[in-house]
């Protein structure tokens, strides 16, 4: 008893300081392109001053990965610290009816941070399945019953979601495990206002779909503000994914059709939480993480022709209008670098410098190994095995992270040690052409550091790199 008091005294009189956790926001965005950001793209018309706020506020990693070139297995690896091809899902994606895809025993980064203390938060896009009430056949669902599996039942004390990518039906708010509205039906469209037919919530419109999740981000932000409780805010955003339909009030914002005006969008976002973090005096013990769950969808075609700005329904850009993916080869769902290096940027005024970049290979796996880090908090063996603490970066530290794994929508593999990257496979694994097969040889090795667009492959005047690294894969996969 009297050793509680002693310690209460010295908390309570400053001599001995409680250590305070900051707030986490991390929002992901669907579909951000490495090019669509200012900041990382000197030759971009598109114009995004709030990421590049936070670029100059904060530190850019310019060599940042998604665990998967497509959304749900990096949704997966982003909350569980784990590769999502250790599970069941191997490759591909999960649809708005999909079953559950987190095991039941394995620790998300919400329920950790639970634990550490702090109110947990998700608004957005889920993609990761839920226990919807249904018999049979997928449209035999009863949505006046509460969802049995989803973030509330995952470590979120509150959650405000749509269950899947923005063309998946069914398209349904849902608040705390229940479905806010009854349902009408939903005709399919075509890109740029990609839908497929379904059942859609009365109260859902899919051109108001990111206003109305960024309210409800910034209303929880503000409903957390006055306690001393930290909080983290999961909010993964729709968009610029499928379907393209920006708010009418951003048509025109850019030269570069309704794909460049939804990224603007994507960017005001962005300025809303930063704005509201001011306002309310959060953002110097906040930490706030910007970045996209896979490389861009929009193709690259050859200067001079027709593409996007003259005709919305072309997913692609000329390279001289635009490069959604900068430099790099491919497109989402690409083993490519386009499938999976994206923008990241990290803030933490007086813990991260202003105006820092980190060149280091990092993945959003690392996310929950980093936020141990910071809270103090102890991860378990079979929590976050894919996982690697960041901090030592944010301090301008020294770095010995394991090789980042690569993983393509349709299961091809790749390692990255270095400056080199093999591919276990004979080609993209997933929409450029060809797409090969996994583990088909001849495998493609290249250097990253002298070859970053990915044109020439050197296996032959490299096979014993090629070799270590075929080794160090399949170790790493089988471990």
């Amino acid at each position: 008893m009297l050793r509680t008091l002693l310690l209460a005294t010295l908390l309570s009189t400053g001599i001995l300081a409680q250590p305070e956790n900051p707030n986490i926001v991390f929002i992901l965005a669907d579909d951000l392109g490495y090019g669509d950001v200012a900041v990382l793209n000197p030759s971009s018309r598109i114009q995004t001053p709030s990421i590049d706020r936070l670029a100059a506020e904060g530190m850019t990693f310019t060599d940042a990965h998604t665990p998967s070139a497509v959304c749900t297995p990096t949704r997966y690896g982003l909350l569980t610290g784990r590769y999502s091809w250790r599970g069941r899902l191997k490759k591909g994606v999960i649809n708005g009816y999909g079953d559950p895809l987190i095991e039941q025993d394995r620790q998300t980064v919400a329920s950790f941070l639970k634990e550490q203390g702090y109110a947990t938060g998700i608004v957005g896009k889920w993609h990761l399945g839920l226990g919807f009430a249904r018999g049979e056949e997928h449209t035999d669902i009863d949505f006046t019953k509460p969802v049995s599996d989803g973030p509330h039942t995952r470590g979120f004390d509150f959650s405000f979601i749509i269950p899947a990518s923005l063309d998946f039906p069914p398209y349904v708010y849902i608040r705390n495990g229940q479905v806010t509205r009854n349902v009408t039906h939903q005709s399919a469209q075509d890109f740029p206002a990609f839908l497929r037919a379904g059942p859609i919530g009365r109260d859902l419109n899919p051109e108001n779909t990111l206003d109305d999740l960024t309210t409800e981000a910034v209303a929880f932000i503000h409903q957390r503000a006055p306690s001393d409780q930290p909080f983290f805010l999961y909010f993964p955003l729709t968009a610029p994914h499928k379907p393209v339909l920006p708010h009418r009030r951003f048509d025109g914002s850019t030269d570069l059709g309704p794909y460049g005006d939804f990224v603007t969008q994507v960017d005001w976002v962005v300025g809303r939480i930063l704005g509201t973090l001011d306002a309310l005096e959060l953002t110097d013990n906040t930490l706030v993480f910007v970045t996209s769950d896979n490389g861009s969808f929009m193709y690259r075609q050859e200067a001079g022709t027709e593409d996007h700005t003259q005709d919305p329904a072309i997913q692609a850009y000329a390279e001289d209008r635009h490069t959604s993916n900068g430099i790099f080869r491919g497109t989402k769902a690409d083993i490519w670098e386009a499938g999976h290096h994206v923008p990241f940027f990290a803030r933490w005024p007086g813990k991260i410098q202003a105006g820092s970049t980190s060149g280091e290979t990092m993945c959003l796996v690392d996310f929950f190994a980093t936020v141990a880090s910071i809270t103090g908090g102890k991860i378990g063996s079979a929590t976050a095995e894919d996982s690697h603490d960041l901090m030592p970066l944010f301090q301008d530290g020294s770095w010995d992270r394991a090789p980042v794994i690569h993983h393509s929508g349709s299961g091809m593999f790749a390692i990255r040690d270095g400056k080199w990257k093999l591919v276990a496979g004979n080609g993209s694994g997933g929409r450029e052409k060809p797409i090969g097969e996994p583990f088909a040889r001849p495998f493609l090795l290249f250097d990253l550091s002298e070859d970053p667009s990915e044109t020439t492959n050197v296996i032959e005047e490299h096979p014993e790199i090629a070799r270590r690294l075929r080794e160090t894969l399949e170790e790493m996969i089988e471990g």
